[in-house]
């Protein structure tokens, strides 16, 4: 048979990444085209070798890293299937990975069987979901409140923000008043009031405290700036 599942594996521990690649060596219809260390790398030999299938770990040089990397690498190709790696079936991360697009997960202690069923599976478009799996998206839809909250979701909306949109929250998280936001970035008081309720509608929340308690909580300031400073 020949191999027509090209994988990438993006995993950091490399005796696990070894060992998918000797799993997935001994299968017929699937060939490991890269296997890399950190989302960069995923980033780059993806693009490069075009994979049909990724499977990439949630948790590599950042805890979220392979989250941001799926999504980024969704954005680009749509028609990519991922199947994330991780050692805990952490609700939270899961259900975020699904919203992004991400086709199934995998615990990294899963047997070769299911490795390959899983990408057998996404490959021909059959993604049924798991009792657990249901479970795991039905009770997260219950708790959205909850997930609202969380720091995922902060830095996503972070991510969101236009430039203009950080520079202002910035200064308010300053406690900067609206009148010397306009005299600072040179706009009239009803540019600043139409930033801020982007702001706000963004973040789901009725007022610009709340929105800076939830970024205290979490201590995102130094993520703003550094968003601030990329842009």
């Amino acid at each position: 048979m020949n191999k027509n599942i090209h994988v990438l594996i993006a995993e950091d521990m490399e005796p696990i990444r070894k060992r998918y690649v000797k799993m997935l060596s001994e299968t017929d219809d699937i060939e490991v085209i890269a296997d890399v260390s950190n989302s960069e790398e995923a980033i780059e030999q993806t693009i490069l070798k075009q994979p049909d299938i990724i499977l990439m770990d949630i948790e590599m040089e950042k805890k979220d890293a392979g989250l941001r990397a799926s999504k980024e690498l969704l954005l680009q190709f749509p028609d990519l299937k991922i199947i994330i790696l991780t050692v805990y079936e952490e609700d939270e991360l899961i259900y975020t990975a699904f919203q992004f697009g991400v086709c199934d997960y995998i615990l990294k202690n899963a047997k070769q069987e299911e490795v390959v069923t899983s990408i057998r599976n996404v490959y021909e478009g059959r993604t049924p979901l798991r009792p657990e799996l249901a479970t795991k998206i039905l009770g997260e839809f219950k708790r959205v409140k909850a997930y609202e909250s969380s720091f995922l979701y902060a830095v996503n909306i972070v991510t969101s923000l236009t430039e203009t949109e950080l520079e202002i929250l910035k200064l308010l998280m300053k406690h900067t008043s609206r009148k010397d936001i306009c005299r600072i970035r040179y706009v009239e008081m009803s540019t600043v009031k139409t930033q801020i309720r982007n702001i706000l509608r963004k973040f789901n929340k009725k007022s610009i405290e709340e929105v800076i308690g939830m970024i205290d909580s979490m201590n995102l300031y130094d993520f703003i700036c550094r968003q601030s400073k990329d842009l």
